[in-house]
């Protein structure tokens, strides 16, 4: 197979896999919460057992402060 051809393969499956990543992100943006999760809080008695310093949770608590 020449260079050209294998080029051309190469950006049709980099183009494919980028729209199949921007078709599924956009639907997961569109996709409401389920009920009962709108109005979700960190646990304070979990939240103080956990050391994981990255979580999203722990940085609000941290703010809140």
């Amino acid at each position: 197979m020449s260079k050209e051809i294998s080029l051309v393969i190469a950006i049709v499956v980099l183009v494919a896999l980028l729209g199949i990543f921007l078709i599924t992100f956009v639907a997961y943006r569109k996709t409401p919460l389920p009920k009962g999760c709108e109005n979700l809080k960190a646990d304070d008695e979990k939240c103080a057992a956990c050391s994981n310093t990255q979580c999203v949770f722990n940085k609000k608590e941290e703010e809140e402060k």
